[in-house]
């Protein structure tokens, strides 16, 4: 999603170099595939919506894992571009607060990342979006950045506008008329690093806002990665964290 209520353009490139085999979007896959596996399998989902979907990277790796019709959808044109590249098949232009799709449309509406950029009051009219589209019992995976006390310079670059806490991303939830299904905080071992870093370095380096999409050392790399994989397993078995920089939702359509 780009625009006046989306994300910062210039991140799409850092994105685009990035989202293969940079730890945090290979460990965050793999938590996602974790939860969402077990859910998927005991659907029938053949039409998919990724909405916010960027380069279409996500959405062309869904497709591949789950023999799924996905529909990838942004706002501006700048990831749009990048998925042609990518030879994505089915990419639309348009709002997540006014999605050109007919009512239940979909069986299945993925969204990472993304209702964050909107300003906070604007999530109701996104979610509601997302459920007229869905058909009746259909899946709603939904992610978002958690906590505003874990604010970053990336956060501020990237446009983010505001970030959630579990009970009131399950009353978005359940007030749009969701069943909610699952519920949890992610990448939640890594927790004291970040607020090392956002409550302390970057106030006392007073550094301007930048993309955390950066490449790192190897070794650093697989270090971030192997505390997600970990938490991958933890979440797969059904367990859930009490706090983290990222919250999950899985929820239905009754």
């Amino acid at each position: 999603m780009t625009g006046d209520q989306g994300m910062n353009p210039a991140e799409f490139a850092n994105i685009a170099a990035a989202e293969r085999n940079f730890w945090w979007y290979r460990g965050m896959r793999r938590i996602l595939y974790r939860m969402l596996d077990p859910v998927a399998a005991e659907r029938r989902i053949v039409r998919a919506l990724e909405v916010g979907c960027g380069t279409g990277y996500f959405a062309r790796d869904l497709a591949e894992r789950y023999r799924w019709k996905v529909t990838a959808l942004d706002l501006g044109f700048e990831g749009l571009a990048y998925g042609r590249q990518m030879g994505v098949p089915d990419l639309v232009q348009g709002d997540m607060r006014a999605l050109p799709c007919r009512d239940a449309a979909f069986d299945a509406v993925v969204s990472m990342d993304v209702v964050v950029h909107l300003p906070r009051g604007e999530e109701h009219s996104a979610i509601s979006e997302f459920v007229r589209v869905l058909s009746p019992g259909g899946l709603l995976v939904l992610r978002v950045s958690a906590l505003e006390m874990l604010r970053s310079r990336h956060s501020l670059f990237a446009h983010e506008r505001q970030r959630f806490t579990r009970s009131r991303l399950l009353r978005l939830a359940r007030d749009s008329g969701l069943r909610p299904l699952r519920c949890t905080y992610a990448n939640a071992l890594l927790l004291p690093v970040a607020l090392a870093k956002f409550r302390l370095w970057e106030p006392l380096t007073r550094q301007p806002p930048m993309s955390g999409v950066q490449p790192v050392s190897p070794l650093i790399d697989r270090a971030l990665y192997s505390a997600l994989a970990i938490e991958s397993s933890w979440l797969g078995a059904g367990f859930s964290f009490p706090a983290g920089q990222s919250l999950v939702l899985l929820a239905e359509k009754p």
